[in-house]
């Protein structure tokens, strides 16, 4: 048996760690296009040629560092009528608190493996916490149309930093985006023909 193993697999696992540690921070500070190897592996004490050892190419550092759980809580046991408050209070906390998030938004907008993560990680995530909501046919259609709630939120208020979004209370900016979201979650199918 191999003495030396499982020292290496803690040293392997460190190593891992410290590099999407490293990406995250600097996707986040620099956004996808900026990041750069030589960035990531200094920031985390390595030689540049371990980052793609490890992730294979940039984009593939950035999936693996993108790998983001929304956290949401369990929809269907909570009050129907406080949804979409709840939901967007949820949001903003993930936001406020996690960087990541943001890194994932501004990339998006650019790289088409950014957006192809948070399509991803918005359909599988969001739209199976709706699913138990009302029609499920229509879920997918109402998770789509409450992520561009939360993700023009995402926008305006961390990525392009308009002022009136940026200067509002948490509590306010609930206040008037719940409504919205509320009606996206739980709101009658609208007739559009």
């Amino acid at each position: 048996m191999d003495m030396t193993a499982a020292p290496r697999a803690r040293r392997s696992d460190a190593t891992r760690a410290a590099i999407l540690r490293a990406a995250r921070e600097r996707f986040a500070a620099d956004g996808y296009d900026r990041a750069t190897i030589r960035a990531i592996a200094a920031e985390a004490r390595i030689d540049p040629s371990m980052v793609m050892r490890y992730y294979g190419s940039k984009e593939g550092l950035f999936a693996a560092a993108a790998e983001f759980d929304l956290r949401l809580p369990a929809l269907t046991e909570l009050p129907p009528e406080q949804l979409g408050g709840l939901l967007v209070r949820h949001f903003l906390d993930r936001w406020e608190g996690d960087e990541t998030l943001a890194a994932l938004v501004r990339t998006a907008t650019t790289n088409p493996g950014a957006a192809e993560r948070m399509r991803t990680i918005f359909a599988e995530q969001l739209a199976a916490a709706m699913s138990g909501l009302g029609d499920p046919t229509e879920a997918p259609r109402r998770a789509g149309l409450v992520a561009s709630q939360i993700l023009g939120l995402a926008l305006t208020r961390y990525i392009i930093r308009l002022p009136p979004v940026v200067d509002m209370d948490p509590a306010e900016l609930v206040a008037w985006v719940a409504p919205t979201v509320q009606r996206y979650l739980t709101g009658p199918t609208p007739a559009w023909a």
